[in-house]
């Protein structure tokens, strides 16, 4: 088992959502942990609570839409840090919508933040995993990226090329030291849509909790997880239909609420 204790990570959307949820349960283990996101005041706040656990922290304040932002972060921590151990990709954009309803200027945004930018980050960061002998890249997708669903195309798209892009690179780089890891979690409760709009996933699909995926990317580290899916319903089982029909997958989004409640979350937007 890969321990934690004493690596040094960056975790990017590290101010809200579950990103300051899976920076505690990390540092915990005694990692010490480089926030990134745009906001300055939220980055602050989540790493003045990680201090309790005696360890290092920084935060570097930037915007991943931005090339010259991503480049900016690793020099950054390498500055400061000296090393980067551990790569955690989790800022992403949520954006839903019909998809004619969204600017491209919206559509090229979320495709550089949830896809383009842990790209890059992680060509930032290889060279100097690979030289040190051992890395590890965790990448937040999403079910989504596995089922696709309406109103939220473009997410759905840039999660699977994620996802997708990390298995092919996992197979890349077997035996280098530096491991890939892919985090697939359900609609999460308490933060994001769920916390804006006041609204449950089809009880059928089922949901999963902020705790639950920091807990998942402490055990994709640990045990070199290559996937894991965590929802607390068959959302697996919907996946794997998509894949051997695509027509019954369709279907089944339709028989479990995912078109109707997709459709709601728009409606509320």
């Amino acid at each position: 088992m890969t321990s934690i204790y004493g690596k040094y990570i960056v975790l990017t959307g590290g101010s809200r959502g579950i990103g300051p949820i899976i920076a505690e349960e990390l540092a915990k283990k005694g990692a010490h942990i480089a926030l990134a996101a745009r906001s300055e005041e939220g980055l602050q706040s989540a790493a003045n609570h990680l201090r309790q656990f005696g360890v290092q922290t920084m935060i570097v304040t930037v915007d991943l839409s931005q090339t010259s932002e991503q480049q900016k972060l690793v020099d950054s921590v390498m500055e400061r840090f000296g090393q980067i151990d551990i790569l955690v990709n989790n800022a992403g954009l949520e954006t839903e919508g019909a998809y004619l309803d969204l600017s491209w200027e919206v559509i090229q945004k979320t495709v550089e933040v949830n896809l383009l930018a842990p790209m890059r980050l992680t060509h930032l960061v290889l060279p100097h995993m690979l030289a040190q002998g051992q890395g590890h890249i965790v990448n937040i997708a999403s079910v989504a990226a596995k089922i696709g669903a309406p109103y939220a195309a473009t997410y759905c798209g840039t999660k699977a090329g994620l996802a997708e892009w990390t298995r092919g690179m996992r197979l890349e780089l077997e035996g280098s030291g530096v491991h890939f890891s892919t985090i697939l979690p359900g609609y999460i409760n308490e933060v994001g849509m769920f916390a804006k709009f006041n609204l449950k996933s089809p009880g059928l699909l089922g949901s999963t909790t902020p705790e639950k995926v920091a807990k998942a990317v402490v055990k994709a580290i640990e045990k070199d997880k290559l996937e894991l899916f965590v929802n607390s319903s068959p959302a697996r089982m919907l996946s794997v239909a998509c894949e051997i029909s695509p027509a019954l997958g369709d279907r089944l989004k339709q028989v479990l609420g995912v078109v109707e409640f997709q459709r709601k979350k728009v409606e509320k937007r």
